[in-house]
């Protein structure tokens, strides 16, 4: 059931799923229908970054191939920092997931009467299923039509998480405060589920559509929830890179099927770095490129497909196809040219195979947790496969009843969990001055990350970048609109009475707010870690050490080393404020 009429939404629900990528949307559907949930997006549906995914489901079904060669092969692409336990399981159910999305009529390629496998980078075997170039899309339209369908799910779009709604008593997440247009309303339920995605949109060069900014980690963060290695963030090799488009993710299973990355001369410069080539991880091939730019003055590689037979191009990649064709590319003729950008976030909120937390009532599922099974660099489509692995395992979700009541199950009405005051703000001082500082710090940011976090980072530029971001954070914290914001008391809502010509958008207060502290969070855990290791670079300590194998652990402003967790609600290495 859609709804966009916030005024008909109640105040309780049993379960709350924010994200309607791929990890909410199958957590979702997963969760047992004797449940009331409401999935919230930022956008109508399908728009997140598990729509754009497009090389495929990485799963051992082949006759040649096993879990435990999956397991062999994202432990070494981890680079030393994976959970065991959690990529073994991931492994394990990765052929019930395939096998349960098929049964819900996703169109995957086939072969004849069998599934059609692909090779990706750092893969030992051919285990990636795809529905030809679009195999997000596939899976997320399939997943969308059937959460619609289903009477328990009410899903409510667009709207946008502000904050976790906490029990002073128990320090258990009861809800969270939610931006719906021009109100700010809270919403109660047992169980918070957080599934937003990554927070690409934090970097001016990303992959990520501009739904993915890191609103999640941030506001758990805020809440105190436990954080893991996010100064580990995955940069694609081969984005489009052409003056006026967008980075479009040229997908890996182009090079898994022949293609060569070669350079303005036509040299396959990669196996000077790696002796895979074009198909070694995706942090060597990103770095690999960086430095061939770096060497030849140049902006731009080049990704050639023609080693690869046309009609094999036509089957397996339509929509790349199309792309390029949009920007003047005939790729059956031409390479296309390419170069880095950030994709995918292998640090976020500290996640078990349940998907708990470390704050009681509080669950992530997808790019926004950190299960361990990504470690330092995410073995190439994993990430889909995590989001429907761990998203199943809300089936597990303890019954009604099991956890501490809530106003539902309790004396207190829905109704009464409102304020009587209902705040009505027509009357905040310079607001057009407050809007442009806020989009110019929207406009900044990215840039300032590139520049000192991207593929390669040092210490004088991550101090540097700190310093202006910290001084950006209390910029704009200090606005009328972020005081009127930030001390709203559970309960209250918030009507916003503005002329139409002040055209002040929430939306974008909120994530300028979360993309500043999941900047400020990336810079602080790469200033942290002395090392290079997986999506993680740096060219004052570009050797891995032994003495840094472990995880980076942040709680509130704390940072600080630890082995695996591997309950993070019942063990920490950093001490409550």
């Amino acid at each position: 059931m859609v709804n966009d009429d916030f005024s008909c939404i109640p105040d309780y629900f049993d379960v709350l799923v924010v994200g309607a990528g791929a990890a909410g949307l199958y957590a979702a559907l997963c969760l047992p229908e004797h449940f009331q949930v409401c999935l919230i997006g930022k956008e109508i549906l399908p728009i997140s970054a598990s729509d754009w995914a497009q090389g495929g489901i990485a799963a051992a079904i082949a006759p040649d191939d096993s879990p435990k060669l999956h397991v062999e092969d994202t432990l070494s692409a981890g680079a030393g920092l994976c959970d065991f336990e959690a990529v073994k399981f991931l492994a394990e159910q990765a052929p019930a997931c395939v096998e349960s999305l098929v049964k819900m009529g996703v169109a995957f390629d086939r072969t004849g009467t069998n599934l059609a496998l692909t090779l990706e980078a750092a893969h030992s075997r051919r285990r990636v299923l795809h529905a030809a170039d679009t195999t997000g899309r596939a899976v997320i339209g399939t997943l969308a039509a059937l959460a619609t369908e289903r009477k328990n799910i009410t899903l409510l779009f667009p709207a946008f998480a502000l904050s976790l709604w906490m029990e002073p008593e128990t320090g258990r997440c009861q809800g969270i405060s939610l931006i719906c247009g021009s109100q700010v309303r809270w919403l109660k339920a047992s169980a918070v589920v957080l599934a937003t995605g990554g927070g690409g949109q934090v970097f001016s060069q990303t992959t990520n559509p501009a739904v993915s900014t890191g609103d999640g980690v941030a506001i758990a963060w805020r809440t105190g929830a436990l954080l893991r290695d996010l100064e580990f963030f995955q940069f694609h090799p081969t984005a489009l890179t052409k003056a006026g488009a967008p980075r479009f993710l040229i997908s890996e299973a182009v090079r898994g099927e022949g293609a060569h990355l070669v350079d303005s001369k036509g040299y396959r410069f990669t196996f000077d770095y790696h002796p895979s080539g074009e198909l070694a991880p995706r942090d060597v091939v990103s770095r690999a490129i960086f430095r061939h730019l770096q060497m030849t003055g140049e902006k731009q590689v080049w990704l050639d497909l023609r080693p690869i037979p046309s009609d094999r191009i036509l089957h397996r990649f339509p929509n790349i196809i199309q792309v390029c064709a949009q920007w003047g590319i005939d790729l059956f003729q031409e390479p296309i040219p390419v170069a880095p950008a950030a994709h995918y976030w292998m640090g976020g909120i500290v996640a078990d195979t349940l998907n708990q937390t470390s704050i009681p009532g509080l669950y992530a599922v997808g790019e926004t947790a950190s299960t361990g099974v990504h470690g330092a660099n995410r073995l190439a489509s994993n990430s889909l496969l995590e989001c429907l692995v761990f998203g199943a395992q809300m089936q597990n979700l303890p019954p009604k009843g099991k956890e501490k009541p809530s106003a539902k199950h309790s004396n207190e009405q829905p109704s009464q969990i409102r304020d009587n005051l209902s705040l009505i703000i027509d009357n905040l001082p310079n607001l057009p001055q407050q809007q442009a500082i806020i989009q110019k710090l929207r406009k900044e940011l990215p840039s300032l990350m590139w520049d000192s976090a991207g593929i390669c980072r040092g210490q004088k530029a991550l101090d540097e970048a700190i310093a202006q971001v910290e001084m950006w954070r209390k910029q704009l914290a200090v606005l009328p609109l972020s005081q009127t914001l930030l001390n709203l008391k559970p309960g209250q809502t918030l009507a916003f009475a503005l002329p139409e010509r002040d055209n002040l958008d929430l939306r974008t207060w909120a994530e300028t707010y979360n993309l500043l502290d999941v900047g400020y969070l990336i810079l602080k855990s790469a200033a942290f870690r002395l090392e290079s290791r997986g999506g993680h670079y740096r060219l004052d300590y570009p050797l891995s050490d032994p003495y840094w194998c472990s995880h980076t652990l942040v709680k509130h402003d704390k940072w600080n080393k630890s082995p695996i967790l591997k309950n993070p609600q019942t063990k920490t290495s950093l001490n409550s404020d």
